[in-house]
């Protein structure tokens, strides 16, 4: 003990956690801990008087005299109970605050010497007034504390004593162990109930603030009940009535779906955004049907749904044979891919460009690639397709908003993995609405189109699954940055032979067919059959040919239907006089291209994008002033090649024998007839410069050579293309020899040998060797002539 301190009094001391006696309080403790129980024990052998004091800390199981607090309160053991779980519950009664002024050495229990803090005494009118404002704010403390009953403070209004006042209200309050701690430690009257007003204070702006925020909870669940309620009450209506059509049942009815429909991630958050917007939305609201509609899109599309596919070689063999006769190198084609895919099990899908005339199959060949391969099949047409946003969609701020043809396709295939045409690419336009075929860049282009972008969708989508087809009739019509992306198959002409398989195996038997006529009620003879390949029709497909077969169908129908035969059941066999009846006499002339050799005039063989043809060019000399006319509707092309041919001539006049100053006394005229036909392209260079040496030379040109060729200023012959479709020409005309570059020999294999066995191929390389096949020797011409007159 310290200098000048009086001698305190020694008592045991029981430490209290989370808990602190006041003076005149009465309350219940359990002990359980052993220095306590052994502190309590001490205290009932003497006179029942123990310190009651805090700890700091209460989760601290075994206190130093640090972690007490110095200030606690003496206190009177009224009753002791041992209780069956082993802790003690006694009965304590505070009496008067005391200070601990130094711990005694005692491992049993905590014993202190203790200076006892009795109450002062006072008369001063200010703390009467501090005693009512405590009152007043504890009665308003209780209106908003449901912890304190109103019958607390009848109980403490009746004290007297400010300091005990200011312990009771303490006791009543929920208030940290500290702030307690603070009040039993102030000894002085009114500053214990100063800081007792800050404290009710301090407790009654939290009561406030809780209230508030209790009302506006309140106040949320009152809502959101209400709204649950209102929204049971409202299923149970729509169930009671049948009707779906709410927004509740709808959105219901939507997430159902989704669950279902093994979308993306990314997909089903949209969707989810989208359905909780719907919902909200009031049923008269026009967004909701616009947001309606785009759930109802991306529900629809086949984010996950891939169809299995059969990659026997053996059977797409089979019915890629079964369907078309001849094309041999697409479904070559065809047949590769599906060795690939067989041993790499993933490709992307490869972009088929399938070339050719109208009426060939390219269209048919993309169904029956779809039917091999076990895909969905989809078609869509970009035939005269101008705007931007048929491939890519509109975006859906627009009215009528809705997705492109890529979409559009992909919904109706229901597959991520279809066969998709695109028919007629080299039809696109553009013009203010946008280029559709840059928008295709990304659609065909198998390093981007696994995230393709549709403006209506939003959500990026993989197109790699799918095999695109395209069909085109011309290649020049297809921009180059579209046509870098595909791979391109011709499709060329077929050949007479051809065409008579087809007509025997596939365009007859589906007239009769279509006609209601019976598989033998109807006999086409082999010789009609020609008769309308060679003298009706004059193309490279069987479009033609399939119309004239059905208008023979017709005319049976109406024999077999007339009143005369309506019983009879003889078979109908159509011949070539019936053709001629029936349709009409020919509308092309079959055989040679000329009937005479003539002078002037040579057969040269043009590629249109219906196939091959034969056109005449022919020129004439008069006497005049060297003027040189070109007619027959020609491209720019085509006159400069007339211009090549003419100044070969004058350059080779003497080697020719033509009088050099011919082009000074005579007009020379240029024509090709079906003069309203546009014709152009350098091809027909040589068989111009062929006609106008026969002219001038007055030598008679081979009626059974035909030729092709570009011509230079030198006489050299420049490759052309599409030679496939002009020997088809010829062989059709009935031409027995033709002139070709010699640079085009390579392209020979892609004739057929029944074509390649009737026509003699000759290669040249300049115009000597031209005119040598084509012009025939000048005693010969004089024997014609002869024979002729």
């Amino acid at each position: 003990m310290g200098p000048g301190k009086s001698k305190g009094r020694r008592l045991p001391l029981l430490p209290l956690r989370g808990l602190l006696v006041y003076p005149s309080m009465v309350l219940h403790l359990d002990v359980g801990r052993d220095k306590s129980v052994r502190a309590l024990e001490r205290a009932m052998v003497e006179d029942h008087m123990i310190l009651l004091c805090s700890q700091s800390e209460v989760n601290i199981e075994d206190p130093t005299e640090e972690d007490i607090y110095k200030i606690g309160t003496i206190a009177k053991v009224r009753q002791m109970l041992k209780l069956p779980n082993g802790t003690i519950r006694v009965l304590v009664e505070g009496v008067v605050r005391a200070e601990v002024q130094s711990y005694v050495q005692n491992d049993q229990y905590y014993e202190v010497l203790a200076k006892e803090l009795p109450e002062q005494e006072t008369d001063d009118p200010e703390v009467d007034a501090l005693m009512r404002t405590v009152l007043s704010q504890f009665e308003h403390y209780i209106s908003l504390s449901k912890k304190v009953t109103p019958e607390t403070y009848a109980a403490v209004s009746d004290i007297d004593d400010p300091g005990r006042l200011a312990d009771v209200i303490t006791s009543h309050l929920s208030l940290k162990i500290k702030d307690k701690q603070d009040i039993l430690e102030t000894i002085d009257v009114a500053a214990r109930l100063e800081r007792l007003l800050d404290l009710l204070n301090n407790e009654r702006e939290v009561l406030e603030l809780e209230r508030q925020i209790n009302q506006r909870v309140k106040k949320q669940m009152e809502k959101t009940q209400k709204e649950y309620y209102l929204r049971e009450q409202m299923k149970a209506i729509q169930k009671e009535l049948g009707d779906k059509e709410g927004r509740a049942g709808e959105a219901e009815e939507l997430r159902a779906q989704l669950a279902e429909a093994g979308v993306p991630e990314s997909v089903m958050e949209k969707v989810n955004k989208e359905i909780d917007r719907l919902e909200k939305m009031p049923p008269s609201s026009a967004e909701g049907g616009v947001i309606r509609n785009y759930i109802d899109w991306l529900l629809a599309l086949p984010w996950s749904k891939l169809t299995e596919d059969d990659l026997s070689l053996s059977k797409a063999e089979e019915i890629l044979n079964e369907d078309h006769y001849g094309l041999e190198k697409p479904k070559e084609r065809v047949l590769e891919y599906l060795a690939v895919q067989q041993l790499v099990k993933k490709l992307k899908g490869p972009i088929l460009c399938l070339v050719g005339p109208p009426g060939v199959g390219k269209t048919s060949l993309a169904r029956s690639v779809a039917k091999s391969l076990g895909r969905k099949f989809v078609r869509i047409s970009l035939g005269g397709v101008r705007d931007e946003a048929e491939i890519r969609g509109h975006r859906r701020t627009y009215v009528g908003a809705m997705p492109g043809r890529i979409m559009q396709g992909m919904k109706t295939a229901g597959s991520l993995n279809p066969v998709f045409l695109l028919d007629e690419i080299d039809k696109m336009a553009s013009d203010f609405r946008g280029d559709p075929s840059s928008a295709l860049l990304e659609v065909l282009d198998p390093e981007q189109n696994g995230t393709f972008s549709d403006h209506y969708i939003e959500v990026p989508f993989d197109l790699s699954n799918v095999m695109f087809v395209t069909t085109a009739n011309a290649l020049h019509n297809i921009p180059r940055p579209l046509l870098d992306r595909m791979e391109v198959l011709y499709i060329p002409g077929y050949t007479e032979l051809e065409k008579h398989q087809i007509a025997v195996r596939y365009l007859l038997p589906k007239q009769k067919r279509e006609h209601g006529l019976g598989e033998e009620q109807l006999q086409v003879k082999e010789e009609a059959l020609q008769l309308l390949i060679r003298e009706y029709t004059r193309e490279s497909g069987v479009r033609n040919l399939e119309q004239q077969i059905a208008a023979v169908c017709r005319k049976a129908a109406k024999h077999f239907v007339a009143d005369e035969n309506k019983d009879s059941a003889e078979a109908l066999t159509v011949d070539e006089e019936r053709i001629k009846e029936w349709i009409g006499p020919p509308k092309f002339r079959y055989g040679l291209a000329e009937s005479e050799n003539q002078i002037g005039a040579v057969t040269g063989l043009a590629w249109t994008e219906v196939g091959g043809d034969t056109l005449v060019i022919e020129v004439t000399v008069m006497p005049g002033s060297g003027k040189l006319t070109l007619t027959g509707k020609l491209g720019d092309v085509m006159k400069e090649s007339a211009q090549a041919a003419f100044s070969f001539t004058r350059s080779q006049a003497e080697q020719l024998g033509i009088d050099p100053q011919f082009h000074e006394k005579n007009d020379i005229h240029i024509h090709i007839p079906e003069g309203a036909i546009p014709k152009d392209g350098p091809s027909a260079g040589i068989t111009m410069a062929t006609a106008l040496i026969s002219a001038l030379t007055n030598r008679h040109v081979d009626k059974e050579v035909a030729m092709t060729g570009e011509i230079t200023l030198r006489g050299r012959v420049l490759p052309i293309g599409g030679l496939k479709e002009k020997s088809l020409a010829a062989h059709r005309a009935g031409i027995k020899k033709v002139l070709l570059p010699k640079d085009n020999e390579r392209d020979l294999r892609d004739i057929p040998d029944s074509i390649r066995s009737e026509l003699d191929f000759v290669p040249v390389s300049h115009m000597d060797d031209v005119l040598k096949h084509a012009l025939l020797p000048a005693a010969t011409e004089e024997r014609a002539g002869t024979i002729i007159s």
